[in-house]
């Protein structure tokens, strides 16, 4: 049976699939390739989330790619603008001729006999099976669910009479207008959704069972404005890229050394934004350390100012139950409602729900170790990118793009056909892939893949450090097993997409 077959399959046209294809396209000119993008369009998050006053809790000079820099002063831009600025980057490379859309990767099965993956594919246009082949398989699917988010069993939910929508599944047809609206949760898309609500609402309520560290950052980079102004943006960029790497990591660095000095910054930053009395210790005062979750950043502090005109109120409490009109609180007091959002959490799930099999074996991920951030143990020509947690998604994803072409060049100049880490340093242990205590990690972070105790098995969440560490690594690791296998007896079409 003849089936097409890749160099290298992509999966996911998001912000992290465009990245790695313009690289191997870039790197590696002579692979065939395609993306696998199970959605109809291009974007990822940035296409799915529609909700009023989306946007990104990373600036636009570390969210971009560096071979594409984001030019002006504009730092935290709305999620309509990413959007576009990912389709014009593959556009531009040509990137958007490469994917095959309504294309859902179910399952991928590995053969060490013919060196190359066999991967089977739902095409929800069509509702056809079809099944493709590739040699190296990189999953670039972010880590939640797209087709459900997450929400809490509430007790009577099901007698509320006005609309309840998850942030996930927010459509232009939602009608907020003068209306009393309550967002329950505290979270970055809370913190974002909240302002936007309140300049057409009647009133927004934030009702949170617990505070978040939310800190202000300025919308507009004044530096980047003033750089921009004397410097073309080929050297302004690298300037203001490096300047906020560098201060997220100094607050993450900072938090997680001296946490109660973060603590009170963080405290005397909210004060100045609050009106005076403003009771703070209820409901801007965390139990958890800084950085034990992600910090929500609001641009201009624009949820401080919305809370100071009166448009928005802060509710810390537990909900006892819906009722008709509302929420019956754990306080005994109630809250009416015409809409309520629930941004209560996304759901997470390790490489889009791939099913993963070597050699007629499941692969468990739970029991593999991630090397470097970017292999499974014992999992062939396989690569997933992923993001760091404290800084800029698309930093991470793209160092990992960088040293897929590195390890797929350093292969074929050795005639090479398959790369699998392997633990064999029994003092390394298994330690969880993400260290935040945040809701949505904890439910499902032991389905996924774990770091290990020591390099190259741990990914610091540092990029200066790991950009560092993954030039002056050499690729022939001891940790990563090279072999070279036999030609595929099966007969397949090899083309480009």
């Amino acid at each position: 049976m003849s089936r097409e077959h890749f160099d290298v399959l992509i999966v996911g046209a998001g912000i992290s699939g465009v990245g790695a294809a313009c690289r191997l396209q870039e790197s590696c000119p002579d692979k065939t390739f395609t993306i696998l993008e199970a959605r109809g369009a291009i974007g990822g998050t940035w296409d799915l989330f529609r909700f009023p006053g989306i946007r990104s809790d990373s600036d636009m000079f570390t969210l971009c790619y560096p071979f594409r820099p984001w030019s002006g002063a504009q730092a935290i831009v709305d999620g309509a603008s990413i959007l576009d600025y990912v389709r014009q980057t593959a556009r531009e490379h040509g990137i958007d001729n490469r994917i095959r859309f309504h294309h859902r990767v179910v399952s991928a099965a590995w053969s060490s006999d013919d060196a190359r993956w066999t991967v089977e594919v739902e095409r929800d246009d069509t509702g056809e099976t079809v099944h493709l082949s590739c040699g190296f398989l990189y999953t670039c699917t972010g880590y939640y669910r797209y087709d459900e988010g997450y929400t809490p069993e509430f007790r009577g939910i099901e007698r509320f009479g006005g609309e309840i929508v998850h942030p996930q599944f927010w459509t232009d047809d939602i009608d907020y207008d003068g209306k009393r609206v309550v967002v329950i949760g505290s979270g970055a898309t809370a913190v974002t959704l909240i302002p936007a609500l309140a300049q057409r609402a009647d009133h927004v309520t934030m009702l949170q069972r617990s505070p978040s560290y939310i800190i202000s950052l300025p919308a507009v980079d004044p530096i980047a404005g003033l750089l921009g102004r004397v410097l073309p943006t080929r050297l302004a960029y690298p300037i203001v890229r490096w300047k906020n790497i560098m201060a997220a990591l100094a607050i993450y660095g900072l938090s997680r050394r001296r946490p109660g000095t973060m603590k009170r910054l963080i405290r005397w930053a909210v004060e100045r934004r609050l009106p005076p009395g403003y009771d703070i210790d209820t409901h801007f005062n965390p139990r958890y350390e800084p950085w034990d979750q992600r910090m929500c950043i609001v641009p201009d502090g624009d949820l401080f100012d919305a809370i100071g005109a009166g448009r928005v109120s802060v509710v810390t409490d537990r909900i006892e139950t819906f009722t008709e009109t509302g929420l019956a609180l754990a306080s005994g007091s109630d809250l009416e409602a015409d809409l309520i959002v629930t941004a209560t959490g996304l759901k997470m799930v390790p490489f889009g729900g791939i099913r993963l099999r070597v050699d007629g074996s499941d692969v468990e991920l739970s029991e593999t170790l991630a090397y470097r951030g970017m292999l499974l143990s014992g999992v062939p020509n396989m690569a997933f990118a992923f993001g760091y947690t404290n800084q800029s998604w698309t930093l991470g994803a793209d160092l990992t793009s960088q040293q897929v072409c590195r390890l797929l060049t350093h292969m074929d100049r050795h005639g090479y056909t398959q790369c699998t880490p392997r633990k064999r340093d029994p003092a390394v242990t298994g330690v969880p892939f993400a260290d935040l205590t945040s809701g949505y990690v904890l439910r499902t972070i032991d389905q996924f893949p774990k770091q290990g105790s020591r390099d190259p098995w741990r990914r610091e969440q540092h990029h200066a450090r790991n950009r560092r560490a993954l030039r002056r690594a050499p690729i022939d690791d001891p940790a990563l097993e090279f072999t070279r296998g036999a030609p595929a007896a099966e007969p397949v079409t090899q083309i480009a997409a």
